[in-house]
């Protein structure tokens, strides 16, 4: 594969400075930037297009060097030490990153199991929430994450390493448009007409351990400030909540943590439910 050598900070230089800090400039690219091991492992291993890798000029370690020899690129780059430090995130800086092409946002009934799990997330306004929130999805067994809204973006550095490889093998796909998700939505209850839309709110509502989630079910979690819009919430079949301690001072859970709280109450049921 061929290799550019990059000694100062030109315009492909600069280019991947503006894939870390400027989102429009991600979109018109069609690409991002990605950085540690696990999250680099799991893109290839998961079959993400990968376009570039950054490397430095010394020696590299069997992994990156196996990496730059076995994964097919449309060009990679060979930076100075010093423009390479400029460029990483980590204290130590990373011996190889990669430039990855985007994704098609699409719903699709093929990212469903046989009982489908299907988290929502509307408007998330945290990149480190965001980032959590598609790790617990993958951990706790959801098959598919949508967002909603005008939100942070999924293809922000911070997102992607914080869901670590997590990002690279759940489906995460924006819906811009609602009719779109709702008639994806109808869709998936043709198929599986026991769908539950559940909603979640912080008021008291019905305890989530008193809803049955061990059939099909779509999980909306709501904003972190405003919680789960009106229109939203009139979709929902039915809506539910955490109980809390009765004099407790805290009033709510931060949004990832309520998210994987709700999804393990999914995987409990289910789990009970397999072994009667």
């Amino acid at each position: 594969m061929a290799t550019t050598d990059i000694y100062v900070r030109n315009n492909i230089y600069q280019h991947f400075q503006v894939l870390k800090t400027n989102r429009n400039k991600r979109y018109k690219a069609g690409e991002f930037f990605v950085e540690g091991v696990r999250s680099i492992n799991e893109a290839v291993r998961q079959g993400w297009h990968v376009r570039s890798f950054l490397f430095g000029r010394g020696r590299l370690s069997d992994w990156a060097d196996n990496l730059l020899r076995t994964v097919r690129t449309e060009v990679n780059y060979r930076l100075t030490e010093e423009l390479l430090e400029e460029l990483s995130g980590k204290t130590d800086t990373s011996e190889l990153m990669a430039v990855v092409e985007m994704r098609e946002d699409r719903l699709r009934e093929s990212y469903l199991s046989d009982n489908p799990f299907i988290v929502l997330f509307d408007r998330p306004s945290n990149r480190g929430n965001l980032g959590t929130m598609i790790r617990s999805c993958d951990a706790l067994g959801a098959d598919l994450l949508i967002m909603t809204g005008h939100g942070v973006d999924l293809y922000d550095p911070d997102v992607v390493v914080s869901a670590m490889g997590s990002f690279f093998k759940l489906p995460v796909v924006r819906a811009a448009d609602n009719n779109v998700l709702w008639d994806f939505v109808a869709d998936v209850r043709k198929r599986h007409p026991a769908l539950r839309v559940i909603g979640t709110t912080a008021h008291r509502e019905n305890p989530v351990a008193s809803v049955d989630l061990t059939g099909p079910v779509l999980l909306m979690i709501g904003n972190e400030t405003m919680g789960l819009n009106q229109a939203f919430k009139e979709k929902c079949d039915i809506l539910c909540t955490i109980p809390m301690a009765q004099d407790s001072y805290a009033s709510s859970f931060n949004v990832s943590c309520a998210a994987s709280i709700l999804m393990y109450e999914v995987t409990r049921q289910r789990s009970q439910n397999a072994h009667i």
